[in-house]
């Protein structure tokens, strides 16, 4: 005997799927709001840690800035003290310096040169003086650049000839104006490859100043 269902089965299958679908659509919008929490939770977790981590480098920054600005103000510091006592060295060094001038120009004019005057301004000296030719002025000139060990670059102004005395004694001579540099001790060691100076050994004052006028005796 054959039996015929005659109950809307394919209805009920329909809403079954219907509820099926919606179950798994909630279902999935549950997970999917699930996984969106959990993603923006530790996202925003990793963001607080690197803000903390980068309020920590900013407070570092500061800290470090602050000590830079303090070792610039010690090195400004330093190099105030340097140069005061560089500047103090150099008074000290200064004060022989008449001495060195007077017996170098001792020692570096030649016969024949007469020393008229001569005048410090500062680490250059104005020399006046006549000479019996131009070859005694050279000659000076010479001695100054390479022999002297105090004295340096000589630049001579001018030069013209010119007479000394009247009558028969009259002369004829070479007047010369020139201006040398005079070096500091420092100056001077450096140029002897880091060796000290020996500045106790240079005459005393009186010496040197006896031996000026010596010079300037020459004819």
């Amino acid at each position: 005997m054959i039996r015929i269902n005659l109950l809307p089965h394919r209805e009920e299958k329909r809403k079954q799927k219907k509820a099926a679908f919606y179950a798994l659509m909630v279902l999935g919008v549950v997970i999917g709001a699930a996984i969106v929490l959990v993603v923006g939770g530790y996202n925003a977790r990793a963001i607080a840690i690197q803000e903390q981590r980068n309020l920590a480098i900013k407070n570092a920054i500061v800290v470090l800035d602050k000590k830079i600005a303090e070792i610039a103000t010690l090195k400004q510091e330093i190099e105030a003290l340097k140069a005061r006592q560089q500047a103090v060295e150099d008074l000290q060094g200064d004060r022989n310096q008449p001495v060195y001038l007077l017996d170098e120009l001792v020692k570096q004019t030649p016969a024949g040169v007469y020393l008229k005057s001569f005048k410090q301004d500062g680490q250059r000296v104005v020399i006046q003086g006549y000479a019996q030719s131009q070859e005694r002025v050279s000659e000076l000139l010479r001695n100054v650049s390479s022999v002297s060990p105090w004295l340096e670059k000589p630049d001579l102004v001018e030069v013209k000839a010119t007479g000394m005395g009247q009558g028969k004694t009259a002369k004829k001579v070479v007047e010369f104006n020139m201006i040398v540099g005079i070096k500091r001790p420092r100056d001077k060691d450096q140029l002897e490859d880091g060796k000290p100076g020996k500045p106790g050994d240079q005459k005393p004052a009186a010496a040197a100043t006896a031996n000026a006028a010596n010079a300037s005796a020459k004819p």
